[in-house]
């Protein structure tokens, strides 16, 4: 990054993009979004959904995603943030069908109630992404264990547990794994998916009736150890702390309970953009201009329920858009983008 960033180079750093491809060329749509559009993040797949017919996304093995990584960062601008959900368990897109180790889930991990094997296990995992150059993992899941009907969390085995004080400390171990190995994490998903009956891949998920501040705890215990690199906020809906718009694009949750009363100052990035919770009941410029007023600092695009190969450039504009128009300031901006590059400079998150 240049001594004095243009807009553009700033909006950039707020974007973490999703891609179709094994490996990349200078004719990708990929390599034009890192230079053009100035992305700072990429997040990396093993399926690919959005068309079943092709049978891989981003992994095939060990060596191919080595050298993936480094394609990707020789293109970027500035050091990229290469991201991944490798929570461990269901949850996995490194699997041991590519010639990665075996993972644990967290709620198998919560049930031995033994912190010195969550981090044990954790450690695996960052030493396998330090290992193909992944700088930062989506994990972990401080969700709590509060709802049996959950398909998302509870479903999946995604929660160390039903109880605050453990799933905390539990999350605070798989951290600090990580940071052993340079490897950045992401706490999610704020203010806490535990008890939703349904699943925002598919639609709105309204916690107003079984959501509990005990759901907070363990955001509050990261933040209160220093462990908290980076929060991911929920797309659920709850009348108490917002009535009108999901956490997601609430300021009322961002900023006023997320960082005002629970006190944290880091990178706060939005679970992707392209679930139904969000794309089904706003326009992606509506969404992108309330994320912003919300407080967030990235947007997460997965750009893999739905392929748009140009969506970096196309939530870049928007931005820019609403920067020019004045309905958003560029001190915003600043304050996001400064919160960026303090997360990477910090945690010295190289590629290798």
């Amino acid at each position: 990054m240049s001594a004095a960033p243009t807009l553009r180079e700033k909006i950039g750093q707020m974007l973490l993009v999703g891609f179709r491809g094994c490996e990349i060329t200078d004719a990708d749509p990929i390599a034009r979004e890192l230079q053009a559009a100035h992305v700072g993040a990429v997040i990396l797949f093993d399926q690919e959904m959005a068309d079943p017919s092709r049978p891989l996304r981003n992994i095939q093995s060990p060596e191919q995603v080595r050298t993936l990584t480094q394609s990707l960062q020789n293109r970027a601008r500035n050091t990229l943030l290469i991201a991944i959900d490798q929570e461990g368990g269901r949850v996995n897109r490194l699997k041991a069908e590519y010639g990665f180790p075996e993972t644990f889930s967290q709620e198998d991990l919560g049930a031995t109630n033994d912190p010195s094997r969550t981090f044990a296990e954790a450690e695996k995992i960052a030493r396998t992404l330090a290992g193909v150059g992944i700088n930062m993992n989506l994990a972990p899941v401080v969700d709590l264990d509060a709802g049996p009907d959950n398909p998302i969390i509870k479903g999946k085995k995604r929660s160390f547990g039903p109880d605050a004080e453990a799933v905390g400390l539990h999350a605070m171990e798989f951290v600090r794994a990580h940071r052993q190995h340079g490897i950045l994490s992401c706490a999610k998903h704020f203010p806490g998916h535990g008890s939703a009956r349904g699943d925002t891949h598919l639609g709105l998920v309204d916690v107003t009736l079984h959501w509990t501040e005990n759901e907070l705890t363990p955001f509050r215990r990261l933040v209160e150890a220093n462990l908290c690199d980076t929060v991911m906020t929920a797309h659920v809906f709850n009348a108490r702390l917002d009535p009108d718009r999901p956490a997601t694009l609430s300021a009322g949750v961002v900023t006023g309970l997320l960082r005002r009363q629970i006190g944290f100052e880091g990178v706060v990035l939005s679970d992707d953009m392209e679930m139904k919770a969000i794309a089904s009941h706003y326009g992606l410029e509506q969404a992108v201009q309330f994320g912003l007023e919300a407080g967030l600092d990235m947007f997460c695009f997965g750009n893999n329920m739905e392929f748009d190969p140009h969506i970096g450039e196309k939530a870049a504009g928007i931005i820019y858009r609403l920067v020019d128009s004045g309905k958003i300031s560029e001190a915003r901006i600043d304050e996001s983008f400064q919160r960026i590059q303090k997360l990477k400079e910090n945690r010295r998150c190289q590629p290798f």
